[in-house]
């Protein structure tokens, strides 16, 4: 019952799903979480699949951040494919569970699009230009993973 944190980890890395890639690594995974916290905050966030995918074909542009210990893991195989046409960067984080925290709801979410503009109303300008250097400097790692893995 109560494991050794090598042990929860271990549980963790076994249930990721094997089209995980690219996975962020643990201070990636940080700053991308974090990126996830300030756009929930500043209503800049897509939860679920069936938002993103909508958000995704109605041509927003954003960082989509997937949850890569999904089962079944049918649910968001065509996500990626959709991200690649529409040029949006995507990751995939751990867990589940720590994605929907990021994102301010209890439900575990599969995956999440970080957009830098609100769907509604207008940030004032200091919030804008800060969440958008946290974006920039986010989606400038993912891409240089996704570069080196392909």
């Amino acid at each position: 019952m109560g494991g050794s944190d090598s042990e929860v980890e271990k549980k963790k890395v076994l249930a990721l799903a094997p089209i995980a890639k690219p996975l962020a690594g643990k201070k990636l995974s940080k700053h991308t979480l974090k990126l996830v916290r300030k756009a929930a905050q500043h209503k800049c966030l897509k939860r679920g699949v069936k938002e993103v995918v909508k958000s995704i074909r109605r041509g927003h542009k954003g960082l989509c951040v997937i949850a890569g210990n999904i089962s079944p893991i049918d649910v968001i195989t065509h996500v990626p494919i959709l991200c690649e046409e529409s040029e949006i960067p995507y990751v995939y984080v751990q867990s589940k569970e720590d994605l929907a925290t990021a994102g301010a709801t209890k439900r575990p979410t599969c995956c999440v699009l970080v957009m830098t503009k609100p769907t509604k109303g207008d940030l004032d300008q200091g919030e804008q230009e800060k969440l958008k250097s946290d974006y920039d400097q986010v989606a400038a790692e993912i891409t240089e993973i996704t570069a080196s893995l392909f």
